[in-house]
């Protein structure tokens, strides 16, 4: 939102308050608050005028430093509040008549006592981002509306990340983000998932703790400076230092929560009815075995929207004209070794029975005057459910027990944006601070069934809408994106984008979700779509079985599939990376190479955990650009190498892209191709590339540490469990050893001699 009418002026209608001086400052235990005027206090008569604003500076972990900004302390409370996680941490306070500064580990808020105006944070004794002169305001605008507004300086060439899914440039720099969850598609400036949290490479992240609207202004309004702003009389926001982004987002993560691991099974292929199209067993049936004669390795049967009644979303009843049997239907598809998903939302539509019930009991979210909201847009009449209300939830999570008892495994928890403002929640909640916060309550609230049924190991979910915290309750998709290339990249800006703030696990619709694409995108993407986090065939008003686009894309959806399982070792590593450390499987280049000028604005490229490098191509024709960082890369697929750093242009088939190792990676790749869980270890290759001399680099899989060192012409790899068979490669050498052999030697091919 913009106050500014230019560098001098406000806008017409609005008034601004700066804090100008500090007035007297305060120290507890670990906090520091400031009382500071918004006019100069010259003599006593000055004492008499406001505004006066306070500050308050607080830690809750090392390099972790929050500032709360508050006008007026009397605003009744009301929630939601993020669910934030605080260390046993006591930082340090200091003052003096220059300074009051708080420090927490390595970073240090400063605030000055004399003039000018100015907040600052500091690590290692250099300035991060600072607040100046009419940076921190209280703005009103020309209908009275109450606003508190912070700028925080952007250095020179410093770019700015994250802030949700985002389907735009992936540098922020220059746009306008309102953190407001709309079903908007991938096309515009909207999101399913917004988060008040930016990452920057330059050394820092910003979260915005208030779940309601946030107003980002990113070198838009002031082009030094990022801005935010809130309607309320409190604002706090918290710093978080690195100095690397891997580092921020293991802090940020560590501050609103760290995603769980996904089971071993959800990384393989889901295929999907589609949504509108027409299906029954006979032709769930029919998908399942052109899959099975195609030698396609399946992993997950999904059931969209009419695995219900029409007009009944959501009953959890399946539709008894056409799934008169489910209980043995779905018996009959595990037998096959399936899991079963289906698609839910927060939404009871007023002819489904669950109305008139969830009425009668208080469930359904009311306005002011105690009558149900009810809206026609998507289901006619349709309600949602309170999740503030516990009994509410314990009433939806008892419908979802009963599907899960009939042999479903997981469900696509869809919607969760279309949340209205005029309404009154069961706990008081602020209808504008939860609008973002529902999802929270909706998906945690399914994800805690599932972990109650299926144990904390087989909990997964299949997400449309989010918001700070969410990354939680994995996985999470892309939402509804068209059937064309440029689709295909906006898809994965908005992945790269959903990564860089703190969401470990990311999938999108294969071939895009609106229209049919034509056989040439499809088989593009089926490529980009199995190297990522997740896979799902899913459309709107087609099918995505392979065979129904030609012959080549059954090659390229078997080829890609089995190459994903075979990499299973190195990725279910990443997967558990993503779940201790909070950085994501699907990597902007940035977050690997943050010393990289060239890696800042890629945003067509990714790393697939940390030594793949994938490029999708976006082209009929197979003609792609990418760039190589520094030292001299593999093609994985060929055994080709390339030496960056530098642009590089090829062309490729459909049954190929991009897919480079870095130098010094060593890369397990599974014994096993037609499924994603096994055990990883037993007959695993470690596949070694351009280990400099001396190099030593430990490969934890399916839990034995193998370790695999250069010495001299010849590497030496060793096993902590020798227990199943294993091998070591490079180049066009392999060597293999029985279970039982703790330790193999390998002499190097020449090629990899002349490359070290």
């Amino acid at each position: 939102m913009k106050f500014t009418d230019g560098y001098w002026l406000l806008r017409e209608g609005v008034t601004a308050a700066y804090p100008v001086e500090v007035l007297d400052v305060t120290a507890g235990p670990g906090t520091l608050d400031i009382h500071a005027p918004t006019q100069p206090i010259r003599h006593r008569g000055d004492l008499l005028k406001g505004p006066v604003v306070t500050i308050s500076a607080h830690a809750p972990m090392p390099d972790v430093i929050g500032v709360t900004f508050t006008h007026f302390e009397g605003e009744q409370p009301r929630g939601p509040e993020f669910e934030l996680t605080r260390a046993e941490f006591t930082p340090q306070v200091s003052y003096d008549d220059d300074n009051a500064q708080l420090t927490a580990g390595r970073l240090s808020v400063r605030v000055s006592r004399t003039d000018p105006w100015h907040i600052e944070f500091l690590a290692h004794g250099r300035t991060l981002t600072s607040s100046g002169s009419k940076g921190m305001g209280i703005m009103r605008d020309a209908a009275g509306a109450h606003y508190l507004r912070e700028q925080l300086g952007l250095g020179i060439g410093t770019s700015v990340y994250g802030l949700g899914e985002r389907f735009g440039p992936l540098v922020k720099n220059g746009q306008v983000v309102d953190i407001w969850n709309a079903d908007g598609g991938t096309a515009t400036e909207q999101a399913y998932k917004n988060v008040p949290f930016y990452l920057t490479d330059a050394g820092y992240g910003v979260f915005v703790d208030h779940p309601g609207r946030v107003s980002f202004e990113v070198g838009s309004e002031a082009v030094s400076r990022v801005q935010f702003s809130v309607e309320s009389q409190q604002l706090t926001y918290y710093v978080i230092y690195g100095p690397t982004p891997k580092e921020i987002l293991r802090k940020y993560t560590a501050l609103t929560g760290r995603p769980a691991l996904p089971p071993a099974w959800s990384f393989g292929l889901w295929l999907s009815t589609s949504f509108t199209t027409s299906y029954d067993e006979a032709t769930v049936t029919s998908f399942i075995d052109g899959m099975k004669e195609r030698d396609l390795p399946l992993s997950v049967f999904h059931f969209d929207c009419f695995w219900m009644r029409e007009f009944n979303w959501c009953d959890f009843r399946w539709d008894p004209r056409v799934f008169p049997d489910p209980e043995g239907m779905l018996a009959r598809l595990k037998e096959r070794g399936l899991r079963i998903s289906v698609w839910i939302n927060p939404y009871i539509a007023q002819r489904s029975p669950l109305f008139a019930e969830g009425k009668a009991l208080g469930h359904l979210l009311r306005r002011p005057d105690g009558s149900v909201w009810q809206w026609d847009l998507w289901q006619p009449g349709m309600a949602l459910v309170d999740f503030t209300s516990p009994a509410a939830r314990e009433w939806y999570a008892a419908k979802l027990e009963a599907v899960l008892a009939q042999g479903v495994d997981c469900f696509k928890t869809d919607f969760g944006e279309r949340v209205p403002v005029d309404v009154a929640y069961a706990d008081g909640s602020d209808p504008e601070r939860m609008h973002n916060y529902y999802t929270y309550l909706y998906n945690r609230t399914v994800f805690e069934v599932l972990r109650k049924t299926r144990g904390e190991k087989e909990a997964v979910v299949f997400a449309r809408s989010a918001t700070a915290g969410s990354q939680r309750f994995p996985v999470h998709w892309g939402g509804d994106c068209e059937a064309t290339y440029e689709s295909m990249a906006e898809s994965l800006r908005g992945g790269l984008s959903l990564g860089l703030t703190g969401f470990g696990y990311w999938s999108h619709d294969i071939g895009g979700f609106e229209g049919t694409p034509t056989p040439a995108l499809f088989k593009r993407w089926a490529a980009f779509g199995l190297l990522s986090s997740h896979s799902r065939l899913h459309g709107s008003s087609s099918y995505r079985v392979p065979w129904l686009f030609d012959e080549e894309s059954v090659d390229v959806v078997r080829e890609f599939t089995r190459l994903k399982l075979r990499l299973m070792p190195y990725l279910h590593e990443a997967a558990r990376t993503a779940h201790t450390d909070g950085v994501p499987m699907m990597r902007a280049m940035v977050l690997e190479f943050p010393e990289d000028p060239g890696c800042a604005h890629l945003e067509r490229q990714y790393m697939l955990g940390p030594d793949l490098l994938v490029a999708p191509v976006f082209s009929d024709d197979g003609d792609v650009s990418y760039y190589v960082p520094e030292g001299t890369w593999t093609h994985f697929l060929t055994g080709e190498t390339v030496t960056g750093p530098r642009w590089v242009r090829e062309r490729h088939g459909f049954l190929s892209l991009p897919l480079l190792v870095r130098p010094g990676a060593v890369i397990p790749v599974g014994a096993v191709d037609d499924r994603p869980d096994y055990p990883y270890a037993d007959g695993v290759t470690l596949h070694a590339y351009g280990l400099a001399r001396g190099e030593q680099v430990t490969v934890p899989v399916g839990g034995v540490t193998f370790t695999v060192v250069r010495e001299g012409d010849t590497l030496r790899a060793s096993a902590d469990d020798a227990s199943a068979p294993w091998a070591l490669a490079c180049g066009d050498r392999t060597v293999r050893a029985r279970a039982g052999t703790g330790f193999l030697s390998l002499e190097l091919p020449d090629a990899e001699r002349e490359r070290w």
